[in-house]
């Protein structure tokens, strides 16, 4: 069982807002495992900050958190990736099969309903940023999202679909996946496949960063005087910001994911933007500066409550 905050937070960019809505927040896999290659020492050497909301020094556990971000932007309502579902059959996928969570309700409670959502931002097709793209009705896969286009990166598209035989075969629940929460998008003539760069509006626009998965992306934000960039899965803890050259164990081309990783870690510093990973716990988000060494982390991003959230707890 995943269970979700509360309520939502938000923050205000330029003339964006930017709502959190987390699915899910907790240990996960040993961080050794997750970054192959990496020892205890870099994590010991770090406690003092990593600990509790990015790592578990009792169990060695990397804490993941699970989350989507809300945009209002251009008077349209962006979603930023979907989680991970309810009810898939994800084999091998440890908590991810036959998951359950209250994603839909969380964005009720940001004052978020699903007609309400203009366009669905996949930022790439693994299992935990599309599973909400569709929901069951009278046991067909449907978009949940029904007047929504979805922006799905044309690479991840071809590798993780039927024209690439479903990941090159890597892993049986990648068919699964793209059958209940990619293709049924495709069949209600919802999807919009891109590639490159894909502009959304004035404040926002879909940039490659490929790596992670042939189709990685991220999305920029500029508004005003502000900056974000929301990076997916380019990193899953602040540790790969000390040390770009750190891939999870999921980066399906290691060197690719490490320059695409160098190169936004470097524009975010330069341009001020805000950085939005997918998976970091505590604030969620945070600058980044460049050192003698490569790049420091800087300030944590400071969020309230979302405005239109109605939390009953």
């Amino acid at each position: 069982m995943m269970n979700g905050n509360e309520s939502a937070q938000s923050m205000t960019l330029g003339d964006v807002e930017v709502i959190r809505v987390v699915e899910w927040h907790a240990p996960f896999l040993p961080a050794s495992d997750f970054f192959p290659g990496t020892g205890p020492e870099v994590w010991k050497d770090n406690e003092d900050w990593l600990a509790p909301d990015h790592w578990e020094p009792s169990s060695g556990l990397m804490v993941t958190a699970l989350q989507s971000w809300v945009l209002r932007s251009g008077g349209r309502t962006v979603l930023v990736d979907t989680g991970v579902g309810n009810g898939r059959e994800r084999p091998g996928m440890g908590p991810f099969h036959q998951a359950r969570s209250d994603f839909l309700d969380l964005l009720a409670r940001a004052g978020v309903r699903p007609q309400d959502v203009d366009v669905v931002v996949n930022t790439h097709l693994h299992v935990d940023h599309v599973g909400w793209n569709t929901v069951d009705v009278d046991g067909q896969w449907v978009p949940a999202f029904p007047n929504a286009q979805y922006l799905i990166p044309v690479a991840d598209d071809f590798h993780y679909g039927p024209d690439n035989a479903y990941g090159n075969g890597a892993h049986e629940a990648d068919r699964l996946i793209y059958e209940d929460s990619i293709a049924p998008i495709h069949q209600a003539g919802q999807a919009v496949l891109w590639d490159a760069h894909h502009r959304i509006d004035e404040h926002l626009t879909l940039e490659s960063a490929p790596g992670h998965t042939p189709g990685s992306s991220v999305l920029r934000l500029a508004s005003g005087g502000d900056r974000a960039v929301f990076v997916g899965d380019l990193l899953h803890s602040p540790v790969q910001i000390l040390d770009p050259c750190l891939n999870s164990n999921a980066c399906l081309a290691p060197e690719q994911a490490v320059a695409s990783r160098r190169r936004i870690l470097g524009r975010a510093a330069d341009e001020r933007e805000l950085l939005v990973p997918a998976h970091f716990g505590g604030a969620g988000a945070l600058e980044v500066r460049r050192n003698s060494a490569g790049f420091a982390l800087g300030p944590w991003a400071a969020a309230g409550p979302a405005k239109g959230s109605s939390a009953s707890e």
